[in-house]
Formats: structure tokens, C-alpha cells, sequence
């Protein structure tokens, strides 16, 4: 009866830790550091939110088409940190980016760099190591 008891809580302890680490992924599995973007845009969406704040804008493409890019940043938390603050980005701003494209999904990046009108420039908190 122990055993069972015990070997049910294992299990269910199992699948509880199992399940969320399997909606993290790594940088370098997602983002390719060999494909730098650098894009100019007017920001269309923002989300603050865990695992990863992001953030949407429309670019024109060389055939003068908008085309709206989601940038995935660092976590709330590490924005902060660095000296972002929650409406440091808003809807109607246009930003400069410096980043990495995705590899499998298109107008998707990650971003390194924020340069705003002003011209601060923050950094977009992927990893302690940016």
C-alpha cells in the first residue's frame, strides 16, 4: 500500500516538474546569431509578460509592403533591472532594433539591442550574458 502511495506521488511529482520545462526552449535553438537583423518600425503590440516580454512592429519592405515582426525580449523582471520601464515602449513609437532572426518562423526575431527617438538605446535582456 506504501509503495503504490509513493510511486503515485513520484509520478504525479514527475509530470508536474516535466511539463513546464518543456515550454522554455534555448536561444540558440529558436534564434540564429548568424542571421543579425536590423529593423525600423512603428510598434503595434506590446506584451509584458513571463517567460518573455515582446514586442510587435511593422516594417516596410523593400517593395514598400509593411510587414509587422514580433521581437521577443528578456523577462519582465531583467527588463527592469536594465532600466526599462513599462511604457518605456508604447503603440505609435518607432524604435530601431539590432537582433537575431528566428530560424523557423518568419518576421520574428530576438532583440539585443532598442535604440528609442531620443536615442537611448537599452538592451533587450535575452540572457544575463548581453
Amino acid at each position: 500500500m506504501k509503495a503504490t502511495i509513493v510511486g503515485m506521488l513520484t509520478a504525479i511529482g514527475l509530470v508536474t516538474v516535466a511539463v513546464p520545462s518543456n515550454a522554455h526552449h534555448s536561444f540558440a535553438a529558436v534564434f540564429d546569431r548568424d542571421s543579425p537583423i536590423n529593423l525600423t518600425g512603428t510598434i503595434t503590440k506590446v506584451e509584458w509578460m513571463n517567460p518573455h516580454t515582446w514586442f510587435y512592429i511593422d516594417v516596410e519592405n523593400v517593395d514598400g509592403d509593411l510587414e509587422n515582426w514580433g521581437l521577443e525580449m528578456g523577462t519582465p523582471n531583467m527588463l527592469i533591472r536594465r532600466g526599462w520601464r513599462y511604457d518605456t515602449l508604447q503603440v505609435g513609437q518607432t524604435v530601431t532594433i539590432v537582433g537575431f532572426s528566428a530560424r523557423e518562423k518568419p518576421l520574428t526575431g530576438a532583440v539585443r539591442t532598442v535604440t528609442l527617438t531620443t536615442g537611448e538605446r537599452l538592451f533587450g535582456a535575452q540572457n544575463e550574458s548581453d
